[in-house]
């Protein structure tokens, strides 16, 4: 199975880390672990991938977008090397941390850099700063509005930022109590979905510098320690 060809395309850096997508980074996480060889290819426009978001793998000349798709595909060739060694219960509970992770937690994520106004300024400099002034405030506003809707129409833009921040936390609670006795979600090892929501806490607590998110996952510092050690477990880190 190491004679696969894979490409992963990703984002690149910004605010502190090595790529701004945890959705890559759990993807290197994962092919690490599996001892699979892969070239990494830096892709700062995802309007370039096949489906408008990074990130995306070429696995010998299939296209694949979407980090879970490409997850299932890498279990299917490495003939469960992903999810086989988990009880079909330990999958179930590892996919529902995942989708509170990605699915959740994320979105307060993405709004603490995008939807804060003191946090602005840095998404403008590591994002837009190529943009000519004239130019980069129309662009940059107009960018920011769509994100705002999304955040809406997502349902956590329609709450305060008092509830917003006690979702945060109710979700990093749960994701703390979680962790295994033996220091990971599922065992004494990581697996997919210890990467999935390592790859998130990456990009809340290395994140460069500190958004009102950081600040309150501060306070969780089990959790801290978890998203290290999973990142040291493969030798791969959302800082730079």
């Amino acid at each position: 199975m190491s004679g696969l060809n894979i490409k992963l395309y990703t984002l690149g850096g910004a605010f502190g880390m090595r790529s701004v997508s945890p959705f890559c980074l759990k993807l290197e996480m994962l092919l690490k672990s599996l001892n699979l060889p892969y070239e990494l290819v830096i892709e700062p426009d995802p309007r370039k991938a096949p489906k408008g978001k990074m990130p995306y793998a070429v696995i010998d000349g299939e296209v694949l977008a979407d980090s879970e798709i490409i997850v299932a595909r890498l279990d299917e060739l490495t003939q469960g090397g992903v999810t086989g060694k988990l009880t079909a219960r330990e999958n179930g509970q590892g996919l529902a941390l995942t989708r509170l992770a990605e699915e959740h937690l994320y979105w307060i994520m993405v709004a603490a850099r995008w939807l804060d106004d003191a946090w602005w300024p840095n998404v403008v400099r590591d994002f837009f700063g190529i943009i000519p002034l004239p130019l980069r405030g129309i662009v940059t506003a107009m960018i920011r509005r769509k994100m705002r809707l999304t955040y809406e129409y997502q349902g956590l833009g329609l709450h305060s930022p008092a509830e917003q921040q006690g979702f945060a936390r109710r979700d990093l609670q749960a994701l703390q109590d979680a962790i295994s006795e033996a220091g990971f979600l599922l065992g004494e090892a990581p697996c997919i979905y210890d990467f999935a929501v390592a790859a998130i806490l990456a990009g809340i607590y290395d994140n460069q510098p500190p958004t009102f998110l950081t600040h309150i996952a501060n306070e969780f510092t089990e959790l801290k320690a978890y998203t290290d050690r999973v990142q040291e477990s493969v030798d791969v880190y959302g800082r730079k």
